[in-house]
């Protein structure tokens, strides 16, 4: 029960996954970051130079085969070693697009521009790059999309600049963007976060972010106005791969639940080594999902689900 789902076979950093169907198959495709979990360097550097890896599942999720990594998401002029990291992937108006987080390099610390940057495929496979997003810095990363009730297209996304708070960008198209303006504030006012991910189920919209302790759970009736419930997946699995923090997720929605997917980090100890991972063994991740059903307007997490449950249906 609530086994590790996939590992990244050549990383061993898998984090941030998305899951998207591919239209007219069987395929379900998860995008994620695939980061270095055994890469040298100073600091953060093995968190930076990540590519996006791909797994793919025939049986609704039931198991996952890795494909290897997306090709061709650098900027143009960008020679060597990149950082790609929670890419958003939807399907809509007849193709996929992808928003993905992009920095120059592979830094050492934090304190480097962050872009996110849309591209649109027809396969999953092969991806044109649109171009960066004007948004309401020049640090932001991790975005969310969904098609809201006033017609309008949505982007959720994490400013560093403002206090780590989730902010959103309105768009009739999906191509412009209009920055709408702060939605959950961060620090000092209120608890940092980050990777957004909204969904509709049990009749209301939800909006989730990793809090680094769990998700912090918001729920809406427009996608504009948002009221806490509390915090999901702070509470160990019964697995010994899922005894640690839910980390930034994605859900999959169906008429009487969703599949949620997050990573944990299995051997670090988040409470009593805070200082973040400190070897290869600690940065490892892998990836779960989970089972979300609402009851009584209150968002429920069944954590301990079989590994091989074909949540996808």
């Amino acid at each position: 029960m609530s086994a590790p789902i996939f590992r990244d076979p050549v990383q061993d950093g898998a984090a941030d996954p998305v899951v998207v169907r591919k239209e007219g198959t069987d395929e379900w495709w998860m995008f994620y970051t695939n980061r270095r979990a055994a890469a040298g360097g100073e600091g953060h550097t093995w968190i930076h130079g990540s590519p996006i890896g791909v797994a793919v599942s025939t049986d609704d999720g039931a198991s996952w085969d890795y494909r290897g990594t997306v090709k061709g998401l650098d900027a143009p002029g960008d020679a060597g070693l990149n950082t790609h990291w929670a890419p958003e992937v939807i399907f809509a108006a007849g193709q996929y697009h992808m928003y993905l987080t992009y920095i120059t390099g592979a830094p050492s610390h934090w304190q480097v521009p962050r872009t996110i940057t849309h591209f649109v495929s027809d396969d999953l496979e092969n991806w044109r790059r649109v171009g960066p997003l004007k948004l309401s810095s020049d640090r932001v990363i991790d975005a969310a999309v969904y098609h809201c009730p006033d017609g309008l297209w949505r982007l959720w996304y994490k400013d560093e600049d403002h206090g780590s708070a989730t902010w959103c960008a309105t768009s009739p198209d999906l191509f412009e963007w209009t920055v709408e303006g702060e939605v959950i504030p961060g620090s000092p006012s209120a608890a940092p976060h980050e990777g957004p991910n909204v969904f509709a189920l049990g009749g209301f919209i939800w909006m989730i972010v990793d809090e680094w302790h769990g998700q912090g759970v918001y729920r809406s009736t427009d996608a504009k106005n948002w009221m806490r419930q509390g915090v999901i997946g702070g509470e160990a699995g019964t697995d010994k791969g899922d005894i640690r923090f839910v980390r930034h997720a994605d859900v999959v929605a169906f008429a009487d639940h969703a599949a949620l997917y997050y990573f944990t980090h299995p051997d670090w100890d988040e409470h009593s080594q805070t200082e973040g991972p400190r070897n290869a063994a600690e940065r490892a991740t892998v990836i779960h999902h989970a089972r979300l059903t609402v009851e009584d307007g209150v968002l429920v997490l069944e954590r301990n689900v079989p590994a091989d449950a074909a949540l996808l249906r």
